[in-house]
């Protein structure tokens, strides 16, 4: 069977080289003809995957957000929340993980990647606040190793986030609202020099109901230049973010209820951060008759100062424990790639291929601080990862109902890590790995396809750990998954789909960026079933409901403690309504369900449930001019947030105490909204 395997690959490869140079012609006038999307709903027949998916402009448009992030919220079974203030980068859970701030799903915008690695505070940080929703014009997802342009952080899932090159009328939008809440945003786009100059510029300021008020401050801004010439398409876009806040972290349960804080106070005020990304990219893309060739390259500088205490008094009485994670960096990278339409053996196909290249130069830095002054340096690193992969993949037409979908992916990485204070943790690594992708879709039949998908993936880990002197991490952390899945569309205006999926993933050691140090884990198997629905029974409502249930274990329990993965995301709920221009009223509501989890790996501390319920309503008041009103956790539920189980110290204790750590959700708010487009 293996052997099969490599001999379609081959065969493929060749084939395309024989095609690139001037052989078969073309099974279609046009390369992969683009998929058509509805206003709200998801093209079922067009995927390759019954988890993947596409996300409009329109239905980002009535959906209530309270964070940028939350446009991710439109992955079935994806939640989004926060742990800290909100310019820290939000948490993320799908599948049976908890996906810490970014690990193990991917994002770009505009091509870009937006995981950090050897990130200060976190393998893959992924702060998504730069976003303004109101430019993007469509978000494909994907689910599960299966596919090969996907790479490191992509096991998981993964969410391709890309902004309109042009606005058919221009924005400008104020925002007011509880906690002082404030929101200036403008953009448009004119026709400048036989191409299209779009704009954007936000303003965002927030308190939250925070005893500690936390002031953050977001400025953020984009200018893209638009070009097609003939077959040709050419985009130059600047984006720039600034960042600034006060955090209230997750504090423990026995602070609240000993009165020492309120349930929205803080132990540690002087928490916070500064961050900043501006980035500069173009894309290319040029459709002949069967090939489209797509390249795109970029440049980004980010930073952040970020300043937490978690455990308060427990490793230093006299100080505290609070710690700055600093890091300043340049990444640079692009890639290239081309989708070709043609014939092989008899047989219909489809081949993709292409190369992706990246490089980060990092100073990163752990400090010990107090009120954010600097008391000593525990880690100093200066670290450059330069990472090439080629992915090869071919969607080939065994029949009229059965396609296959046979790829390939290689990945190479450099880590060169250069340790200010122990010497002995400098080294240069290098790592490679082969992920093979086999999928197959049958049908459709009646409106109904299958789908049998399967592949290898993998996560990369902290350069840090990966050069320690002792117990250094795994540098490629390997994941494999496989699903089966249906999709329908036989009952009019509605679409549903059905996954069952299963991923392992291999024993690891993980650099944890708030200690220093690495944390051993063991091997684990997640499994679980999503079932996503979409009903448009008219032009101008539309309901969707998706369930994801999921089971996290670890393969040895007697190593970890237990055979519970703590954290890991087992329910999730969401069910929503959008009404889109009906006698000129607009909005929609949105229930969000997400379950109890275990927090220890015996199970016997579990996290609370929480369900939330959030509402748009709008209403055109003229032609040109909008009003609406958000209201974020309409029944005013106490829910948490996040929480977590650890040791920690108050200042009156005199030893560390296990206890649940929560930040809580926000009660009840409100903001207004007043948007005139011209």
């Amino acid at each position: 069977m293996r052997k099969l395997y490599v001999s379609i690959i081959l065969a493929n490869v060749l084939y395309s080289v024989s095609v690139y140079a001037g052989g078969e012609q073309s099974i279609h006038d046009l390369v992969l003809p683009k998929i058509t999307v509805k206003a709200q709903t998801i093209d079922f027949v067009e995927t390759d995957a019954s988890s993947e998916g596409t996300v409009t402009a329109e239905q980002l448009s009535n959906r209530p957000i309270l964070r940028p992030a939350e446009v991710l919220e439109t992955v079935p079974g994806l939640i989004v929340t926060q742990h800290s203030g909100d310019g820290k980068a939000n948490q993320y859970f799908l599948r049976g993980f908890s996906l810490d701030h970014g690990t193990d799903f991917y994002t770009t915008l505009n091509g870009m990647p937006t995981n950090l690695p050897t990130h200060a505070h976190g393998q893959g940080y992924n702060d998504l606040n730069f976003l303004i929703p109101e430019l993007i014009s469509e978000i494909t997802y994907k689910k599960g190793p299966y596919y090969a342009e996907e790479g490191d952080f992509a096991s998981t899932g993964s969410a391709h986030i890309n902004y309109a090159d042009a606005m058919d009328q221009g924005i400008a939008s104020l925002s007011l609202g509880s906690f002082g809440h404030k929101r200036l945003l403008n953009a448009d786009s004119f026709e400048l020099k036989g191409g299209t100059l779009l704009y954007g510029m936000e303003y965002f300021y927030n308190d939250g109901p925070w005893e500690h008020p936390e002031r953050y401050k977001r400025f953020n801004g984009i200018v893209s230049y638009t070009k097609e010439e003939g077959r040709n398409r050419y985009k130059v876009t600047a984006m720039g973010y600034k960042g600034d806040w006060d955090a209230t972290n997750h504090v423990p349960v026995r602070a609240i209820d000993s009165g020492v804080i309120g349930r929205y106070g803080s132990l540690d005020p002087s928490d916070g951060g500064i961050t900043h990304r501006y980035s500069l990219s173009g894309e290319f893309e040029r459709h002949d008759n069967r090939v489209t060739t797509k390249a795109n390259a970029y440049i980004i500088d980010y930073g952040l100062d970020l300043f937490s205490n978690f455990t308060y008094f427990l490793n230093d009485p006299v100080n505290g424990d609070q710690f700055q994670q600093k890091e300043s960096r340049i990444i640079a990278g692009g890639n290239i790639g081309q989708v070709r339409v043609g014939s092989i053996f008899g047989m219909d196909s489809i081949a993709s291929y292409g190369l992706q290249v990246r490089h980060d130069s990092v100073d990163v830095a752990l400090n010990h601080t107090k009120s954010r002054s600097w008391l000593n340096t525990m880690t100093s690193d200066k670290v450059k990862i330069t990472t090439a992969a080629l992915y090869y993949q071919n969607e080939l037409s065994l029949s009229d109902k059965v396609r296959m979908i046979p790829g390939i992916r290689f990945d190479t990485y450099c880590f060169n890590v250069e340790s200010d204070v122990n010497s002995a943790n400098s080294a240069t690594k290098y790592a490679s790995i082969a992920s093979p992708k086999l999928n197959f879709i049958f049908g459709p039949w009646e409106e109904t396809q299958f789908f049998l998908n399967g592949g290898y993936g993998f996560h990369s880990n902290d350069a840090r750990g990966i050069s320690a002197s002792s117990n250094p991490a795994t540098p490629l952390v390997r994941t494999k998954g496989a699903e089966i899945g249906i999709q329908n569309r036989s009952i009019t205006g509605l679409e549903t789909s059905l996954a069952f999926w299963m991923m392992d993933s291999d024993s690891e050691l993980v650099f944890a960026g708030d200690t220093g140090g690495t944390e051993p884990t063991g091997k684990s198997r997640r499994q679980g079933i999503e079932w996503a629905n979409y009903w448009t029974p008219s032009d101008w409502f539309i309901l969707d409901a998706d369930v994801a249930v999921s089971q996290a274990r670890y393969k040895y329990p007697d190593i970890t403690g237990g055979k519970y993965v703590p954290e890991a995301i087992e329910k999730v709920v969401s069910v929503g309504i959008s009404i889109n221009d009906y006698n000129d009223w607009f909005g929609g509501m949105r229930l969000r369900y997400f379950g109890s989890r275990a927090l220890i790996e015996d199970n016997s501390v579990r996290s609370e449930p929480s369900t939330l319920v959030n509402l748009k309503a709008g209403y055109h008041i003229a032609k040109n001019l909008d009003a609406s009103m958000d209201i974020y956790n309409v029944f005013n539920r106490e829910t948490n947030d996040i929480e977590y189980f650890y040791e920690s110290k108050l200042a009156s204790e005199g030893s560390g105490v296990l206890d649940h750590m929560v930040h809580p959700g926000e009660p009840r708010s409100y903001r207004f909204n007043l948007t005139y487009r011209y």
